[in-house]
């Protein structure tokens, strides 16, 4: 089964990290897919651009409206995903713990919903 990690975190968590840091950050991140590779779990994972790139649309009436940023504020934002093929939750949760933006924010795991039409 799929499981989609939501990553989230602070949106300015990475201000504080110096160059180095962040580059060290980004390659531990990296090293931590390919090690998902290397045990079969890993499908897909990506970054998302900071929140002021964010547009929402919604749709009431018919009629599309579009507005900047994400739909709701929180104090932490949708910072990217990693998704997982495990054999059960159990295991996307250990696979999500090691997520290194875990120890900064939080990885929130959903199953994948297989829908198909009828």
């Amino acid at each position: 089964m799929r499981y989609l990690c939501l990553v989230y975190f602070e949106p300015n968590i990475f201000d504080k990290f110096t160059p180095a840091e962040g580059a060290a950050f980004t390659n531990e991140s990296l090293t931590y897919d390919e090690s998902l590779m290397a045990r079969g779990l890993f499908v897909d994972a990506n970054a998302l651009q900071s929140t002021d790139q964010a547009k929402t649309v919604r749709v009431r009436n018919g009629k599309a409206s579009v507005t900047d940023g994400p739909f709701a504020e929180t104090r932490e934002v949708l910072g990217g995903y990693v998704m997982v093929e495990a054999p059960n939750i159990d295991e996307a949760l250990k696979a999500a713990a090691g997520i290194p933006l875990a120890r900064l924010g939080s990885v929130e795991v959903r199953p994948i919903l297989q829908l198909g039409k009828t």
